[in-house]
């Protein structure tokens, strides 16, 4: 059951039929917080109750590898690694639509052939992308929050940043290319650009993961329908890094109404993004995502 009208003071514990809690592990960047946020205000019902943590993306990554989380984001073009021990859930995406990462370098700096540049993580979209089109560039992963000040500081000749920072950086700092840019060449047409979601371990019962991803999906619309409230309620208690107008313009991109279920066309780009990883030797197969996926018709059929 969803609140019609959350409240600013309703900030409680979801009620559950269960007390097998359920680990959720996210970003720290602004969309996963919002999209996370209406399940840790108490705003919608969860079927066992979530305990969520909030890690950088190459460290969610690599827990997932590990299996450590129940329900974990990770970067998109991890997830053929994962396939085995992971279903793909279907809400709380974020895809480019004409933006996307950036590669930047100080202005004026020309790059060569085997630039040094700091990526977020070897598992992220962007680096993989990044690979595809620099061969030759010599690769330190970082921090996503430690990208910028290391391509100030001449540590590397460029770096590639993602979530808040490709809002506001360094004035003395230009972008190279985006990575928007490479991912629209390599994919051969107009479609967005894959960045992040959700996985689930196969371990839950089906039922159970079904609820689970059924939750998740009704708090991101949630969050997004009451997006004003819930931004104002995450700046007053200091959960995002990032001012109100950036806020907004951030959540615009990354936490909209196409976050809460992926569509036909996201779907399309995220089998496209696994058949240029399998083409270019990321992947020992191509995959389609649905196949992937929690099948929720198994409980119409149950229940027929």
């Amino acid at each position: 059951m969803v609140n019609s009208q959350p409240q600013e003071d309703s900030i409680q514990s979801p009620k559950s039929r269960t007390q097998n809690p359920i680990t959720i592990a996210h970003s720290p960047d602004a969309d996963d917080i919002f999209m996370y946020y209406a399940v840790k205000f108490g705003w919608v019902s969860t079927p066992a109750p979530f305990e969520n943590i909030a890690l950088d993306i190459e460290t969610l990554n690599e827990a997932a590898i590990a299996g450590t989380y129940d329900v974990t984001a990770i970067s998109f073009a991890l997830y053929p690694k994962i396939r085995d021990d992971f279903a793909l859930l279907r809400t709380a995406v974020s895809f480019g639509e004409g933006y996307g990462p950036k590669l930047i370098k100080p202005k004026g700096k020309r790059l060569r052939r085997n630039f040094k540049v700091a990526l977020s993580g070897r598992h992220t979209t962007n680096a993989m992308l990044f690979r595809i089109a620099y061969p030759e560039a010599r690769i330190v992963y970082k921090n996503f929050l430690e990208i910028e000040k290391a391509v100030l500081e001449g540590e590397v000749d460029a770096g590639v940043l993602i979530h808040e920072s490709i809002l506001d950086f360094d004035e003395s700092l230009e972008v190279e290319r985006e990575i928007w840019d490479i991912w629209q060449e390599l994919a051969g047409k107009t479609l967005p650009l894959p960045l992040g979601g959700m996985a689930l371990r196969r371990s839950i019962p089906l039922t159970r993961a079904i609820a689970v991803e059924k939750a998740l999906i009704k708090a991101v619309d949630v969050a997004n329908t009451h997006r004003g409230l819930l931004a104002k309620m995450l700046l007053e208690r200091d959960l995002v890094r990032i001012d109100a107008p950036t806020l907004d313009r951030y959540l615009d991109l990354y936490a909209n109404d196409k976050s809460v279920t992926m569509d036909e066309t996201q779907l399309e780009a995220l089998d496209r993004l696994f058949r240029i990883g399998y083409d270019h030797g990321f992947y020992e197969c191509p995959i389609h995502a649905e196949d992937f996926m929690i099948p929720h018709e198994y409980l119409e059929a149950r229940n027929s």
